[in-house]
């Protein structure tokens, strides 16, 4: 007698089946790389553009052009016209007496880092699809908005980051005003094609506006 064998089904292994991960789940970089490289070049342009009207460090240090004032509403006119002719001058040498004081002492300049990184890691520059997880809590972006605002208040308020900016630039204002009150302008011609709101109010304006862009790309 002569048994059939059953007919044997094949079977499919499911260890042999790659297994494609959802993109979801995909690891992504903590902050938006393209945008920030992008954050950088804006300011790095910014500034070249900036620099690049400055006035020659000669002009301004001419000593022959120095007299004395006649009057304090003649001081005033001479720093008007001063700073409207040195203003990338002015601004450099302020940014140089906050850079000085922030350089002799670290620990200012240590929190003053940490705050800039904060804000720029953690909500400028991080997608909006990644939340900070701390200690297996979910923070919200308004959360996170909240500290770092707390964070912000504690460093320029209660540490020594608020009186060393303030008096580095309360130092570099007065060494401006003093300047342009004693610089007699009657040899500086302002460009007519030159706009008049410039300084630097404006030059952070375009700062801001440049990058406004890559900030916007970086957390939709």
């Amino acid at each position: 007698m002569v048994s059939s064998a059953p007919p044997v089904l094949p079977i499919s292994n499911p260890q042999t089946v790659p297994s494609a991960a959802p993109p979801s789940v995909e690891s992504q970089p903590p902050i938006a790389t393209p945008a920030f490289r992008n954050f950088i070049n804006q300011i790095t342009e910014t500034v070249k553009n900036g620099l690049s009207k400055r006035r020659p460090w000669a002009e301004l240090a001419d000593r022959s052009a120095l007299s004395k004032p006649e009057s304090i509403s003649d001081a005033a006119v001479r720093i008007r016209k001063n700073y409207s002719y040195f203003k990338v001058n002015y601004l450099t040498v302020a940014t140089a007496i906050v850079g000085f004081s922030l350089v002799t002492h670290p620990f200012s300049l240590v929190f003053l880092l940490c705050l800039l990184a904060s804000w720029l890691f953690l909500y400028l520059f991080r997608p909006t699809d990644q939340p900070i997880v701390v200690f297996g809590r979910t923070f919200s972006d308004r959360e996170t908005l909240g500290c770092l605002i707390l964070f912000s208040i504690f460093v320029i308020f209660l540490t020594d980051v608020g009186s060393v900016l303030v008096s580095a630039m309360m130092v570099g204002v007065a060494l401006i005003c003093a300047h342009g009150a004693f610089r007699a302008p009657e040899d500086l011609f302002l460009d007519e094609q030159e706009p008049a709101a410039t300084g630097f109010l404006s030059f952070l304006g375009g700062a801001a506006s440049s990058a406004a862009p890559a900030v916007i790309a970086a957390r939709v």
